[in-house]
């Protein structure tokens, strides 16, 4: 139990780190226009807000949403309740839960593979790129093939398949707003203050820590075990923004090795949804395989 739960965390807290590389980026640079006082109060307060309000609340809505019958202490307290009723409660709806956050991580995979620039760090990446246009297909024919199946078992979970998809749809194009925002907040002629730089970096992060959130309940639908790991990776990446974000991005292949892992989380979710036995041990252990390999392949790169 003691060693599945530390290996749960840890597993949360390398993922967080992995998957939000790319926010971690985004904030360096636009904390690089700010003035030293401004710094460190974002990487205090904005760290506070980020591990508390967004890795801490969204899970246990999310939770809360999926079983309203467990209330506001049961969503929190769920996975570690004796009470029958409770966990009865969870394991008739963590499906539906289950497969909306399996949806949006293997969309947002195929969209990386399909659209996103990227270092090709295996060789079927730089083809998948070239057939870009494939992408809206290939998610569609994913989404129709799992409502079809989910039907045959319950409606609400086959429109939870559909949530997940209208999910990514809507932060992927917060996301991509969120990237225009950037080079406007970095560019030399921005008239933008500090602390409206620092709010919207929150607002930034907010769109960016969906990601690990869903990927989060691949490993545990535990809340405080989601906060403690993800918080504790929120709170290594925020040590490495500002001094060493240049030396995290000479890794060029780590984040590859996110959305692989984000990939396999995605399929582990709709497998668990479906009914199948998935260990407590997989997710954290496949995530340390999947980027261990990438940083390996990043540290030969570099080498070269």
């Amino acid at each position: 139990m003691i060693i599945t739960i530390i290996l749960t965390v840890l597993g949360l807290c390398l993922f967080e780190i992995i998957s939000s590389i790319d926010n971690a980026v985004i904030n360096a640079e636009v904390l690089g226009t700010m003035n030293k006082k401004a710094q460190k109060w974002f990487l205090l307060w904005g760290f506070l807000f980020a591990v508390f309000v967004v890795r801490g609340l969204l899970p246990w809505i999310i939770v809360w949403a999926t079983v309203p019958t467990l209330g506001p202490i049961g969503a929190l307290t769920a996975t570690f309740s004796n009470d029958p009723n409770i966990l009865a409660a969870v394991e008739k709806s963590a499906p539906i839960l289950l497969l909306g956050g399996g949806v949006f991580l293997i969309f947002l995979f195929f969209h990386w593979l399909f659209l996103e620039t990227k270092n090709f760090g295996l060789r079927h990446e730089r083809f998948f790129q070239k057939n870009g246009v494939w992408f809206f297909a290939t998610v569609s024919v994913i989404l129709a093939t799992l409502v079809w199946y989910a039907l045959k078992i319950n409606p609400m979970l086959a429109f939870s398949a559909v949530i997940g998809s209208t999910a990514f749809f809507i932060t992927h194009g917060f996301k991509e707003n969120a990237e225009k925002g950037e080079q406007k907040l970095i560019s030399g002629d921005n008239k933008m203050s500090d602390i409206s730089k620092i709010l919207y970096l929150e607002i930034i992060d907010m769109t960016f820590s969906i990601d690990g959130v869903l990927g989060a309940f691949a490993f545990t639908l535990s809340v405080p075990l989601i906060i403690l790991g993800n918080g504790l990776g929120a709170y290594i990446l925020r040590k490495l923004t500002i001094g060493n974000i240049d030396k995290i991005k000479k890794y060029a292949f780590l984040k590859n090795g996110a959305m692989y892992s984000i990939f396999i989380l995605g399929i582990i979710m709709v497998a668990d949804s479906f009914g199948a036995e998935i260990p407590s041990y997989l997710s954290p252990i496949l995530t340390f395989g999947i980027i261990g390999f990438f940083l390996y392949k990043s540290i030969k790169h570099i080498k070269i």
